[in-house]
């Protein structure tokens, strides 16, 4: 492999490493913040206030399926500088072209098993908190 090459690949390579570490952060700080909000309303004893939770899951999850969009179309150019030839590598981080693909919307995102498995259960269990 050629050296312009490797060095656009892990360019790339960094650039999807930001994104997965992203992710995992969020993910971290969604539970921080929904066990503490739950925490703090049932000690207030007022179940309605839970919906406030809900509205909290939903951003992070719109948030987080951003970054999976993005780490999905950087995947997407990845794998382009991977069949260029040395003359055509310009290291360019361009993704617009991958924006139009299904794979990498954000609304397929949210509804990926990545990220629909980690949400939807605790959406359901902010509902059976808000129960009892």
């Amino acid at each position: 492999m050629n050296e312009k090459r490797l060095k656009h690949l892990e360019l790339v390579q960094g650039v999807v490493t930001r994104m997965g570490s992203n992710l995992f952060t969020l993910r971290g700080w969604m539970i921080t913040l929904v066990v503490g909000l739950s925490v703090a309303f049932l000690e207030v004893g007022r179940n309605e206030l839970q919906i406030i939770l809900v509205f909290v899951v939903l951003i992070f999850w719109i948030h987080d399926a951003y970054f999976l969009s993005l780490e999905r179309s950087y995947r997407c150019l990845y794998d382009k500088v991977r069949k260029l030839t040395e003359d055509e590598i310009d290291f360019s981080m361009d993704i617009s072209e991958f924006n139009k693909l299904r794979t990498t919307s954000i609304w397929y995102c949210m509804i990926s098993g990545t990220l629909a498995y980690f949400y939807v259960p605790t959406l359901i269990l902010i509902g059976i908190i808000s129960i009892f």
